[in-house]
């Protein structure tokens, strides 16, 4: 058997075919080490979702990523420690379920108003939408309860990951695979804003927000409680603040700054705030000096679109939304045209997909969005997840124990800028991401 499988890998006439035959070689024997220990596969797929481009291959809207393989994997080292889960009833816990079975509900009416394809897209963008609610479920009730994923080594993953972005973006490397068609035209050019090994830079710039408000959390607590050292903490912030900004996300911005004031209040009788704020504003300096050093085009053209939203946000909204009000007034005069259907909704993912609605439509905004595609009871359930992960990040913070303590901070800030970034954006189909925000949950309620 061994020998025919040499001898396969040596006539295959093409190199792929070659590296596809080969690859049990070395996936197998990964696989077994993965399966060691309870934990290690959550590492390696953080690693491979934030380090690893999709494969240039046609399906969906960006090809498949290689990070789904270890979640399949997760999905087996769970049945292989069965024994060890001990969920326990909560509210969140509730809520994060109720989330689930409406998104899955919703299936039917896509398959009902807009066909097979339609639904088969549908039931997808649950199942990526599922590995985050498996990945909360498995960190802070299942099998990884009693282990721990290197925060530290998350960080630097992290860390490398935006910085690829601001070289992607210096140098414009093609695209490995499918990705959002968002431009900024500059005096030189027309250039892809940076978006690193994602699918599009609303993803980067969301991902950058949420380490950015991790070190901020980390310098408002003492020094014996940082997952790292100041200087690596002032590195990663300069590194994540550029990527931020080249990503050229509004609605990530304001996610940060809602997430300080959180952090703010929260803090309101430390003294070590202002310290916290200090190194901050260095680390974001650092980064925005880079960004005007390296792109001064850019950068002059980021802080003019910044002043020309506040300035015209009101008098022409239109334009400063770069199009979303329209969007948004589309679909609230089909829920006042149609308000027995807008109940049950039309299927979750499908407005960007079919023509129901007259055409393609890009909500960009989670609650309407929800509201159209899986009707009230969508919206609702949102809703109760938003103010369950408050309230239980909100306990964690005020937790005795300091891993708890920083994590549950470090939730309640961030998800208080989601909270609000949600108008301006679908975040629950950032499917890489979103599961280590609600891995950062786990660890700060399974306590």
């Amino acid at each position: 058997m061994f020998g025919a499988w040499a001898a396969a890998i040596a006539v295959a006439p093409d190199l792929r075919v070659k590296a596809l035959l080969a690859a049990p070689a070395a996936m197998v024997p990964l696989i077994w080490w993965t399966l060691g220990r309870p934990a290690r596969w959550l590492a390696l797929f953080f690693a491979a979702a934030l380090l690893l481009p999709p494969l240039p291959i046609p399906l969906g809207d960006s090809g498949p990523h290689p990070c789904l393989l270890f979640a399949a994997v997760g999905l087996f080292a769970g049945i292989l420690w069965l024994p060890e889960w001990r969920i326990r009833p909560s509210g969140l816990n509730a809520a994060l379920a109720t989330l689930f079975a409406v998104l899955l509900a919703s299936v039917a009416p896509a398959a009902l108003h807009n066909g097979a394809a339609a639904a088969a897209g549908s039931l997808a963008r649950v199942a990526l939408f599922a590995i985050s609610l498996y990945v909360f479920f498995y960190t802070a009730y299942g099998p990884a309860r009693e282990h721990r994923v290197g925060l530290r080594a998350l960080y630097w993953c992290a860390a490398a990951s935006a910085l690829f972005a601001c070289v992607d973006f210096y140098f414009q490397f093609p695209a490995p695979a499918g990705y959002g068609p968002q431009f900024v035209w500059l005096a030189s050019g027309v250039y892809r804003r940076a978006q690193g090994v994602f699918y599009e830079a609303s993803t980067l710039g969301n991902f950058c927000a949420f380490f950015l408000v991790m070190i901020a959390v980390a310098f408002s607590r003492p020094p014996a409680e940082r997952p790292l050292s100041r200087k690596a903490l002032a590195a990663g912030g300069a590194v994540f603040f550029a990527a931020l900004v080249l990503s050229y996300s509004r609605a990530s911005l304001l996610n940060l700054l809602v997430a300080c004031a959180v952090l703010v209040f929260l803090n309101r009788h430390r003294i070590r705030l202002g310290r916290a704020a200090a190194v901050l504003g260095v680390a974001a300096a650092l980064g925005a000096l880079t960004v005007w050093k390296v792109f001064p085009s850019f950068a002059e053209m980021y802080w003019l679109r910044l002043t020309s939203t506040t300035e015209y946000l009101f008098s022409a909204t239109e334009g400063v939304l770069s199009g979303r009000v329209a969007s948004w007034r589309t679909l609230v005069d089909w829920i006042a045209a149609n308000p027995g259907q807008a109940l049950v909704g039309i299927g979750y993912k499908t407005l960007p997909y079919s023509d129901y609605l007259g055409g393609p439509v890009v909500a960009d905004n989670m609650y309407l969005s929800l509201l159209v595609e899986t009707g009230i009871a969508g919206l609702a359930a949102l809703v109760w997840v938003n103010v369950a992960i408050l309230r239980a990040a909100s306990r964690a913070a005020r937790s005795a124990d300091s891993r708890t303590a920083f994590f549950g901070a470090w939730v309640l800030c961030f998800w208080a800028g989601e909270v609000v970034q949600m108008l301006s954006g679908d975040l629950l189909t950032y499917w890489r991401v979103l599961p280590l925000y609600l891995w950062a949950l786990a660890v700060a309620v399974r306590a």
